[in-house]
């Protein structure tokens, strides 16, 4: 008899982000996540003036969300880091999280001479079938034993993926 299919952990979305200050320009961080993700990218922008003094509106990063297609993706930006994540890079919902110090790490990816050196932040949502009911307007909670543990997400991607836990007791 098989497992569950409702207890089956998949990845909900990527996120990544790159945040420029005011010193490099947002639109060649656009195009380079526009590069990595083939999807368009959007331009973050400051809310209200921040305590670093920048005004209201001005542009400060770039940002992609890819939900589609993320399998591969995924595995071009954890062979940018050797394969190896930190027990400290998940919180206690089982999301990750890690950085990429430069674009020219991951796998396919060139120099390019006009655009400037870039690092940029990877999220990962993970998720189980029936998750909609946390998205829906009814707002109803999930069971606690739907819920993915940080211990189940580590898990999940050393045998998914063949990344090193580094730190605690999975190293």
């Amino acid at each position: 008899m098989g497992e569950n299919p409702m207890r089956e952990i998949r990845i909900e979305k990527i996120t990544l982000n790159i945040g420029c200050g005011s010193e490099k320009n947002p639109k060649h961080a656009a195009k380079l996540l526009e590069t990595i993700t083939g999807q368009r990218s959007a331009i973050t922008r400051t809310h209200r003036r921040t305590t670093f003094g920048m005004a209201r509106n001005r542009e400060i990063g770039a940002r992609v969300t890819v939900r589609r297609g993320c399998e591969e993706l995924l595995k071009r930006l954890l062979q940018a880091v050797g394969n190896k994540l930190k027990e400290s890079n998940f919180d206690e919902r089982g999301n990750f999280a890690f950085g990429i110090p430069e674009y020219v790490l991951i796998p396919g990816m060139a120099y390019d001479p006009y655009m400037e050196m870039f690092g940029l932040d990877v999220c990962v949502t993970l998720e189980r079938p029936g998750y909609r009911v946390k998205r829906r307007r009814l707002n109803k909670k999930l069971g606690k034993h739907h819920v993915i543990t940080k211990e189940e997400a580590i898990e999940w991607v050393k045998k998914r993926f063949g990344v090193k836990i580094e730190g605690g007791e999975h190293g």
